[in-house]
């Protein structure tokens, strides 16, 4: 009996710290393998939040559309553009691609549109992360996230930020490869209730 009531609190604590992994709250999340010096230098991979993990509802709702879709597809505008493209659209998962602006560089820029004033949880299908501005100011994150393979294929990273109504903002991404030019991006209320679409 006392050692069933050991092994139990031994696996309990090893699937905590697993949960805890995944959704990159205390430990270092494991780089990316194949990356280039510059987007090693250029990213951040270890997460050096203190928010809890993210809602499971979210990531497995947002994880549905990621893999499901609807999908849209929009090239991202390059940089000094007039005319940016939306990804106002909600529970869309947008297929974005950035133009390449250099030898070795892409770049691009998509707006978003928030229709309530709320936590914003913004997915990526890649590891590297993106910029938001209100104008040519930087908005904060709030928190940055590695999801795990395992609790979802399709999008790999999440970043949360407060978002305000009717504001425009401004999504930029970069790459040093083209395989990292193309991705996935959703956005969703962070606190929305995510009942079947």
């Amino acid at each position: 009996m006392k050692m069933e009531s050991l092994f139990q609190k031994v696996l309990l604590s090893s699937s905590l710290l697993l949960l805890l992994t995944g959704c990159g709250q205390t430990m270092e999340s494991p780089e990316p393998q194949g990356l280039t010096e510059a987007e090693r230098q250029e990213s951040v991979y270890v997460e050096q939040v203190t928010c809890e993990g993210p809602d499971e509802e979210l990531v497995e709702h947002s994880c549905e559309h990621g893999t499901y879709g609807p999908f849209v597809s929009v090239s991202a505008a390059a940089p000094g553009s007039t005319t940016i493209p939306n990804v106002n659209l909600s529970h869309t998962a947008y297929n974005v691609t950035l133009p390449k602006v250099g030898y070795r560089s892409y770049k691009g820029s998509v707006t978003y549109r928030p229709v309530e004033s709320t936590e914003y949880a913004i997915f990526l299908s890649r590891f590297r992360g993106l910029k938001i501005y209100d104008g040519t100011t930087l908005v904060a994150q709030e928190c940055s996230y590695i999801i795990d393979e395992t609790a979802c294929g399709s999008l790999r990273r999440l970043v949360t930020a407060d978002l305000e109504a009717n504001t425009v903002y401004r999504f930029e991404f970069d790459a040093y490869s083209a395989s990292d030019a193309a991705f996935t991006l959703l956005v969703e209320e962070a606190a929305h209730e995510h009942e079947e679409e």
